[in-house]
């Protein structure tokens, strides 16, 4: 008599034998198919699904191959939907998972279900076969028996996947992990299970475009085709994705409250959610609300953890550092930064883009918040603000300090590149201090942050910030009725304005602020404030006018002793004559700041002054002074992380660089200072690179080239009404198209040039503009229009004192020579 049994694994009786009665227990099934459903819709975590689905795919695993994977995140992210996407994808593979899948829950931040390792093992063993008399009581056997059943199920070509779904600690989840590497895990959790031995997996919200792409999908999954609520308005689509927070959970609550009113526009959802302290009550739907899910974490929190979480929504900013979470908390720094650790983890916060910042999702944030408010008289949150508010603003100053002109290493930042780079990151978060404060009881933080970081704004470039800030202290400056501050404040606005070429409105503003000092008999005020209008007028080509303005200011400051204020004074007198063509006089203006700002150790405004000097000796003809000048300027504004100015020494070396033949230097300096321009959002400057890049490429005998950066500074320039720059461009496009075979063309241009120059009322330009057209018309036998033009250009000459009074020059080359129309450059 010969017995076998082939197939299946087997953990309970076998009897074999010719003549068996057996009285057999009940039937026991494996359970291996218990995987809840996959959501319909899903989208924008491609990447990780992508990466889950490959770490599932059989075959011999790599060495250093995790069989364990880990997904962590804030509650509502999409954590379980994202592993139950992989595990139905790996499912439906032919071949992968031939034995099916075991899915558990752990509950683990819920007090009431959470599953003990004993309890989980055991209902894993029931799913795998085992009869309830064979599952062993303790936690060890039971792990020992549910690892064998694994690898006997992979012995057999059963290979099994295991979801461990809410894992509240990496205890919890530990003993269900098999030691079998044949026998993958995903395991999900609202904490990063750093201590679990897995391959680690974050998420955080999903991108702009995905989170409207989730609504899109859900409602045509609850509603059919017809519902094109999303398509019909996505601008109230994309709204209510980002007051969603981009989150899933928040984003699945909202299409099912659209689904149930199939005639509820979007922008009604928008409206009902744009209130901030109602928006977490009405992300609800039946038993489904983010604030419960939310809730389920900050219960879990010591209180030292749950007090420093609601502390947090008190920075106005985005996102905050260790040092500012510190003097929010009024705590010692090594256990606050454990606390940061702790929040971070259980992804109630995130980390920054950086270590060291720490950030809430926003509709944590609002949940923090609403806790905040529960705990008042616990949390002192007034005093929290003091704190955190006197670290800015101390800290902002001595920032400050350090970009001062011949400032010294300091006690906070030992050196000027260390001062910017603090600014640069909390940037953000002093701006929305300074806005909020006044709001908080705190109307003088504004003021000071206002002032402090002027500096910085104007190195940085942001004007918008600067406007914003501005209109803010000037209110605050008002409402304590402080006629110097609101002076301060209108002065320094000014600058943004002149920088955003707003030029009235910058004139007005300094018309104000200067009745204000001379009313308190500030005479340094006034004469700042004089300094600045004489600038402005410069800008708007209004230079009889700028002229006295900037020899008054020169007079106070020198009366007051303000060195500084003197040499920026004498430069923007240097603008004026060199427009003007007073070149040697502007030369000595420049020399004199150089010379101011080397005796008092301003670096940046000795650059300043030194890459205007450049400009007045290229446009003397000076080329070798100019391109030394302008060398000496880049490299300092480059030592000094100026970028903008750095890029404003790089194009005028460019110009230089043309002139001196060398071309292929000139056309790399004009392209780096587009690119920079660009970057720094400065579309005047950009538009003027432009300019000088196809002047360059024209000098470089490569007009074709030229035309496209010609014509898109031209665009540029009338985009921001600056006519002169347009004239500019519009002479040196003529002559482009002039050399590529485009003569019909390049005559329009030059008389559009002459046109924006006698919008200027500048003679000298007209004049140029009015000899290239002659020239121009002449060359496509409108001989009668050529001579009206050259007589024009020779009035415009005789204004200007190029050309003396007497006899003309006998010949157009000689007078051609005279005058010298090789274009123009910013």
């Amino acid at each position: 008599m010969h017995n076998e049994i082939t197939g299946g694994v087997y953990f309970n009786v076998v009897a074999q034998g010719r003549h068996i009665t057996l009285e057999l227990p009940r039937e026991i099934t494996p359970a291996l198919t218990g995987l809840p459903p996959a959501a319909g819709t899903f989208t924008g975590r491609d990447a990780d699904l992508a990466l889950l689905a490959d770490a599932l795919r059989p075959g011999p695993p790599a060495e250093d191959a995790p069989r364990v994977w880990a997904v962590a995140g804030l509650p509502g992210v999409g954590k379980t939907e994202l592993v139950l996407q992989a595990a139905r994808y790996a499912l439906d593979q032919d071949g992968w998972f031939p034995g099916g899948v075991l899915f558990v829950d752990l509950f683990g931040y819920d007090d009431e279900r959470r599953l003990t390792p004993e309890r989980a093992l055991g209902s894993l063993l029931r799913a795998l076969g085992i009869p309830d008399e064979h599952v062993p009581a303790d936690l060890q056997d039971r792990a020992r028996l549910y690892g064998s059943v694994l690898s006997a199920y992979a012995d057999q070509g059963r290979r099994v996947l295991v979801v461990v779904d809410n894992a509240g600690t990496a205890e919890q989840a530990r003993p269900l992990l098999p030691a079998d590497p044949r026998v993958p895990v995903l395991v999900t959790s609202r904490h990063t299970l750093a201590g679990l031995g897995a391959r680690l997996l974050d998420l955080s919200e999903l991108d702009a475009a995905s989170a409207v792409d989730l609504l899109r999908q859900a409602l045509r999954e609850a509603r059919g085709p017809g519902d094109t609520r999303v398509a019909d308005d996505p601008a109230a689509a994309a709204g209510l994705a980002d007051l969603c927070g981009r989150l899933p959970l928040a984003l699945r609550i909202v299409a099912a409250l659209l689904a149930d009113l199939p005639g509820r526009p979007l922008a009604s959802m928008a409206d009902a959610l744009a209130d901030s302290r109602r928006r977490l009550e009405r992300l609800a739907r039946e038993d489904v609300t983010v604030r419960a899910v939310f809730g389920l974490s900050y219960a879990h929190l010591r209180p030292e953890q749950a007090r420093l979480f609601r502390l947090l929504p008190l920075n106005p900013g985005p996102d905050l550092s260790t040092e500012a979470a510190v003097h929010l908390a009024g705590a010692d720094p090594y256990a606050v930064e454990e606390l940061l650790h702790t929040l971070a983890r259980g992804h109630l916060i995130e980390q920054g883009a950086v270590y060291g910042r720490w950030r809430l999702h926003d509709l944590m944030r609002l949940y923090a918040a609403e806790q905040g408010e529960a705990h008042t008289e616990e949390d002192a949150p007034a005093k929290a603000v003091e704190r955190l508010f006197q670290y800015y603003v101390d800290t902002a100053s001595a920032a400050d300090d350090r970009l001062a002109p011949a400032a010294g290493p300091g006690p906070r930042f030992t050196t000027r590149e260390r001062a910017v780079a603090w600014l640069d990151d909390e940037r953000a978060n002093l701006v929305a201090t300074a806005l909020a404060a006044p709001g908080l009881g705190c109307p003088q933080v504004s003021l000071i942050v206002f002032g402090v970081l002027t500096e910085y704004l104007s190195l940085r470039r942001h004007f918008d910030d600067w406007l914003r800030l501005g209109s803010t202290a000037m209110r605050v400056a008002m409402d304590l009725d402080w006629p110097l501050a609101q002076a301060e404040v209108l002065n320094n606005v000014s600058i943004a304005l002149r920088h955003l070429r707003r030029f009235d409105e910058a004139a007005a503003t300094l018309e104000l602020a200067t009745a204000l000092y001379r009313g308190l008999d500030d005479r340094a005020g006034e004469g700042g404030t004089l300094g600045n209008l004489g600038l402005v007028l410069w800008e708007t080509r209004r230079f009889d006018e700028a002229i006295p303005a900037l020899e008054a200011a020169i007079a106070i400051h020198r009366d007051t002793g303000d060195r500084r204020a003197e040499g920026s004074a004498l430069t923007n007198l240097g603008l004026v004559l060199q427009d003007l063509r007073r070149f040697a006089e502007a030369v000595e203006v420049y020399r004199q700041d150089v010379a101011i700002c080397e005796e008092i150790g301003d670096r940046r405004g000795a650059a300043l002054a030194l890459n205007n000097l450049g400009t007045v000796l290229r446009e003397d003809g000076r080329l070798d002074e100019a391109a030394t000048a302008l060398t000496e300027a880049r490299t300092v504004f480059r030592e000094l992380d100026d970028r903008h100015c750095e890029a404003q020494a790089l194009t005028n070396l460019g110009v230089v660089h043309s002139r001196q033949g060398r071309f292929e230097e000139a056309i790399d300096a004009q392209t780096r200072a587009v690119d920079a321009f660009r970057l720094s959002r400065a579309p005047h400057d950009e538009a003027t690179a432009l300019s000088n890049l196809g002047l360059a490429l024209l000098t470089a005998e490569r007009p074709a080239e030229a035309v496209a950066p010609l014509e898109e500074a031209i665009t540029g320039f009338r985009r921001l009404a600056d006519r002169d720059g347009e004239g500019m461009a519009l002479t040196n496009l003529a002559t482009a198209l002039g050399r590529t075979g485009r003569p019909a063309e390049s005559v329009d241009a030059y008389a559009e040039a002459v046109a924006c120059y006698r919008d200027t009322a500048d003679r000298y330009k007209e004049g140029v503009a009015l000899f290239n057209l002659a020239s121009a018309q002449d060359a496509v036998g409108r001989s009668r229009e050529a001579g009206v033009a050259l007589t024009e250009a020779v009035a415009a000459f005789r204004d200007t004192g190029v050309l003396p009074p007497g006899p003309l020059p006998r010949t157009l080359d000689e007078l051609y020579r005279i005058v010298s129309p090789t274009g123009f450059t910013g």
